[in-house]
């Protein structure tokens, strides 16, 4: 007998059927995202997500205007330091310049002694039979002779006075040069300082702007206070008033005898709105209405006090912060550095580790079947 002809159980097919069905709505239930986070404060989330990327705008356009300050600073410390190696070097191509026109060796005194060429331009040892280098075995120049001694001496005398004069002339030539160079060496630093002044007042006047905007902004928000609790005061104040000819104007305090009449006959009365009242009694309401005006006064008084404390307090507090948060972007700045260190650290061991797995462990890899047989069932 085969398996097919074996009788239906209705009941356990029933039972499968309805495992199932429970099986189908359970997996709808637990695979569906939106069903899954149902409880939760969307709004309040999204006003978070919103003050987040708030701050994070601002955070991020203070780090970019204190980036282009450091910019400029950086530009304008490389533009000062271009023109103090332009300057350098324009003095060292005038000094060189100098000296390749005006110092050349044979312009000296004692070129004579040490010319290269001397040898090619001295004389031959003898010319003619007069000639004076002759010795005595010529006999034609004794020893202790010289005949030529006043026009050597005139010669020399003439000789050493060019020589001086042109000393001088080259000494006052060489000082009005330098004092040429001086000045414009001078006047260059100077137009130098001035240009540095002129781009320090401009960052000043910058960093002026700045707390200028902050200056107002801090204002703008003490007016804004101030202005709300001058609203909340006269809420107060109006509440009050509005209490006060309440009760003022009222049945209670008017002693409307109508009030109190019964409607089973004038001669009778309502014991709960009867205002028979005598005069002490009245007399003690209003000076307990003096006394509550007081005490209120007084609580005011106080209130503002306590604001004006408070305001101290907030002022403090804000300055505070700004410290904690001046000492929090610097340990920030050090955190980043840190981080960024270790991430390339890490990064390098993760791309050698992921070489290994690679090369080494995941030589089999995983087909697209492999995934397809996970999340199929809630069990």
């Amino acid at each position: 007998m085969y398996k097919l002809d074996l009788p239906v159980d209705y009941k356990e097919a029933a039972a499968i059927e309805r495992r199932r069905n429970m099986e189908s709505q359970r997996k709808s239930r637990i695979f569906n995202a939106k069903t899954r986070i149902i409880g939760v404060d969307l709004d309040a989330i999204d006003q978070q997500k919103k003050d987040k990327q708030q701050m994070e705008e601002y955070e991020r356009r203070r780090h970019e205007a204190f980036a282009h300050d450091l910019i400029r600073a950086d530009q304008i410390a490389e533009l000062l330091e271009k023109r103090q190696q332009h300057d350098v070097s324009q003095l060292n191509m005038a000094l060189n310049e100098f000296r390749a026109l005006h110092q050349q060796p044979n312009s000296r005194r004692e070129w004579d002694l040490y010319d290269p060429d001397y040898l090619k331009k001295d004389k031959p040892a003898r010319v003619h039979d007069d000639d004076p280098r002759c010795g005595i075995s010529s006999m034609q120049k004794f020893d202790g002779e010289d005949l030529n001694q006043k026009a050597r001496s005139k010669f020399m005398g003439e000789q050493h006075r060019e020589w001086a004069e042109q000393q001088a002339r080259e000494k006052e030539a060489a000082r009005m040069r330098q004092k040429e160079a001086d000045r414009l060496y001078e006047l260059k630093m100077r137009e130098l300082d001035e240009r540095a002044m002129d781009l320090q007042r401009a960052e000043e006047q910058c960093r002026k702007a700045m707390d200028c905007a902050q200056a107002d902004y801090n204002n703008a928000l003490a007016r804004e206070n101030a202005e709300k609790q001058r609203l909340h005061k006269q809420q107060q104040e109006d509440d009050n008033a509005t209490e006060i000819a309440n009760h003022v104007f009222g049945d209670i305090l008017t002693e409307n005898p109508a009030v109190a009449q019964s409607a089973f006959g004038a001669h009778r009365v309502i014991t709960d709105r009867w205002k028979g009242m005598n005069p002490q009694q009245l007399e003690d309401i209003k000076q307990t209405q003096l006394n509550q005006m007081k005490e209120n006064a007084r609580l005011k008084q106080e209130e503002a006090l306590r604001d004006k404390e408070w305001e101290d307090q907030r002022i403090a507090h804000a300055r505070a912060a700004l410290l904690l948060e001046r000492e929090k972007e610097r340990a920030a700045r050090e955190l980043n550095k840190q981080f960024v260190d270790d991430n390339q650290r890490l990064g390098a061991e993760q791309e050698s580790h992921k070489e290994f797995l690679d090369k080494e462990v995941y030589t089999n890899p995983p087909t697209a079947a492999y995934f397809m047989q996970f999340n199929t069932t809630t069990r």
